[in-house]
């Protein structure tokens, strides 16, 4: 859910026009502060700072002036100078409830989360709040991380005004983060019934169901979000719920666009970059940027990467706005480029100057629309070519998203149109992979928690990507396989439990299904090794988790669909010389597995083949992925050097 924000500009009530009449200058204070507020309410924020610059100045003392002059500033993009302004409100008047929510707003806009909490709990005990001012409190301790807190300040912003919106939908966030999705959804479905059709409370209301794995109404719901986005004109929505639902890529684009323009539609890019770009034969400026950089997927995909990029042609630096878990990762992460910032508390603007002002060449968004995105930093333009690769499986929608990196798999050239952004293909798979990914000590099914003689079908992707039909597979396999169990990860207690009912329903014992928890990488690849078949989900595929089962040496059994996120465990399976698991419908998708499961040979020859590929296969081989993501990159930049436009760059048959 986007930020709520305050109105545009504070009406002129009686007490704050009380405060400001006089003669003299305080009479021309007030003169330009109704010229500041007349200009405003027009939209035009440099004529207003400039009337609410003069009225501070002639009269210090109003804090309603200097309240009025950080709403002006902070519309305009200056954000440490709305701060100053509104820092300033408060201190001629600690009581002051606007003042102190713009002050703390400007800090949560700046990242700056606990500043922004320690103004917020610094207000007057006996002085008024409201329900902006919980609300804003709330989303500071949320961005915190101190989720109970802030579901505390949501249910009191919406006890001051019931109808309240944002307060309940920030509340279904909160609820999310403590594993409570049913809760989440009920908290969205008072947001639907509030304001009706809301694709972005039908988007998010749908992902907490999956989430849930609570399917009585997924269907409806689905429908109803398709016919928002498709015939109600939603001014936002949920892209990355489109991801894994029953879509489309016409209504996965149409979906990013819309976002795109709620989002991002507002900005104002830098002035445009004259400088040219670093001719052939000079080493490329390449950024990525990203919140990821720890124990996380993408920092486990990409690493090696980093480390093999060619430092004689290349110079890479990292751009990180998220926190430091202090793991061996984001160590690790840290020393594989020339170039680390440390962006977590900059703003989105200033982090664009701070691109631009490093003169990167080339800028990767390794983010997309998924959690605590920062994809505003991109729509200021702050590098000549952008682009979009690894963390958002599909179209970002967005003009200024230059290009997405897939492959011939997860993008062949049919589906350029579904992409606002031009396909830039890798040879193989888009997916990069770290061969220094230790197995660690085998692990034994005793130590799994399962029988040591039964038939292992395991899946180990988040619950909400697991559909019913997919899941109507799968027990139909237990049926099939009287001597199978199914292993799955264990994503949230809501989860299980109706997993297990689900199963039930479908004649099938629940003592059947065993839940993983989760633990660190290493752990989990040892782990890994003693299932028998992965079973891939659809329409959302394993990603990370299909590359940790075939490094792992699993057999994985996918049904590949139309859409990116549905089309990544066939990239990999044809990355890693499986392409015979790859399969086009849920019938062959089930007979498949059934047929692996009466085939022990079969499937012993293809896990040994997979054993054996981690040293040649394409997928994990990174000095083979730097080389062919470094030939994407002087494309696109030999294209802008020539002043063309660009244009898909399609995977090069003698590279494949």
């Amino acid at each position: 859910m986007s930020i709520h924000l305050l109105p545009a500009v504070p009406a002129a009530n009686a007490r704050g026009a009380a405060a400001v009449r006089g003669g003299g200058r305080r009479g021309e204070a007030e003169a330009h502060w109704r010229k500041g507020v007349k200009a405003s309410g027009a939209g035009l924020w440099a004529d207003a700072k400039r009337h609410f610059v003069r009225a501070a100045y002639l009269a210090p003392d109003q804090g309603l002036f200097w309240s009025n002059l950080a709403q002006a500033h902070r519309k305009l993009g200056d954000l440490p100078a709305a701060e100053t302004a509104a820092r300033r409100a408060v201190a001629l008047d600690p009581s002051d409830l606007l003042a102190r929510k713009l002050c703390g707003i400007t800090l949560t806009e700046q990242h700056r989360y606990g500043e922004a909490v320690a103004v917020f709990a610094a207000h007057p005990p006996g002085a008024p709040r409201d329900h902006d001012y919980h609300c804003e409190y709330g989303q500071a301790l949320y961005m915190l991380g101190r989720i109970l807190e802030s579901s505390r300040q949501f249910i009191l912003s919406f006890t001051c005004k019931p109808d309240f919106v944002p307060a309940h939908a920030r509340l279904s966030n909160a609820f999310a983060r403590l594993g409570m999705h049913s809760e989440a959804a009920e908290c969205l479905r008072t947001v639907e019934l509030l304001q009706p059709w809301d694709a972005q409370a039908l988007g998010n209301l749908v992902h907490q169901t999956q989430n849930a794995c609570q399917w009585d109404r997924l269907m409806q719901d689905t429908a109803r979000l398709h016919e928002s986005i498709e015939h109600h004109s939603p001014v936002q929505t949920t892209p990355f719920t489109y991801l894994a639902m029953d879509s489309t890529p016409h209504q996965q684009r149409l979906a990013a666009e819309i976002s795109a323009r709620f989002e991002f539609g507002g900005v104002k890019p830098l002035p445009a970059d004259r400088r040219a770009l670093r001719a052939a034969g000079e080493r490329l400026r390449i950024a990525y940027v990203s919140g990821d950089f720890q124990h996380h997927a993408t920092a486990m995909l990409m690493t090696e990467v980093l480390e093999m990029h060619d430092r004689e042609r290349f110079e890479i630096f990292l751009y990180s706005y998220g926190p430091d878990d202090r793991s061996a990762w984001r160590r690790r992460v840290m020393q594989s480029s020339e170039h680390w910032i440390d962006a977590e508390q900059i703003s989105d603007l200033d982090l664009a100057r701070r691109i631009r002002a490093d003169g990167i060449d080339i800028a990767v968004d390794l983010k997309g629309f998924t959690r605590a995105t920062r994809m505003k930093v991109f729509a200021y333009r702050p590098a000549p070519i952008q682009v979009a690769w690894l963390g958002y499986p599909g179209t970002c929608g967005a003009g200024f998203i230059d290009y997405v990196i897939g492959d011939p798999v997860v993008t062949p050239r049919e589906v350029q149109p579904d992409y606002s952004e031009r396909i830039a293909q890798m040879p193989w798979s888009y997916q990069p992979n770290d061969r220094q990914r230790p197995l660690g000590a085998p692990a034994t099914r005793a130590m799994c928690g399962l029988p040591a003689d039964a038939f292992v079908f395991c899946c180990f992707n988040n619950a909400y990507k697991i559909m019913p039909a997919v899941f109507d597979r799968w027990c139909a396999l237990l049926h099939a396989v009287p001597d199978s169990v199914l292993w799955l990860y264990e994503a949230n207690p809501q989860a299980t439990d109706n997993l297990q009912r689900e199963a039930r329903e479908r004649g099938i014992d629940p003592g059947r299904i065993f839940f993983a928890p989760f633990v660190a990488q290493e752990r989990h690849l040892a782990r890994l090794a003693v299932a028998d078949l992965f079973l891939d989900t659809l329409p959302y595929n394993a990603h990370t988790t299909a590359s940790d089962a075939l490094w792992a040496g699993v057999p994985l059994v996918t049904c590949i669909g139309d859409t990116f996120a549905s089309r990544v465990a066939a990239s990999l399976l044809r990355a890693v010389g499986c392409d015979e698991l790859i399969t086009r419908s849920l019938d062959e998708y089930q007979a498949l597995a059934l047929a692996l499961a009466g085939d022990r040979a079969r499937l012993a020859e293809i896990r040994q083949r997979l054993i054996d590929s981690r040293e040649a296969a394409p997928l994990f081989d990174s000095p083979r992925f730097a080389i062919g993501i470094e030939r994407l990159f002087e494309r696109m930049a030999q294209r802008h050097r020539e002043g063309l436009a660009p244009d898909s760059l399609w995977a090069v048959e003698d590279e494949q």
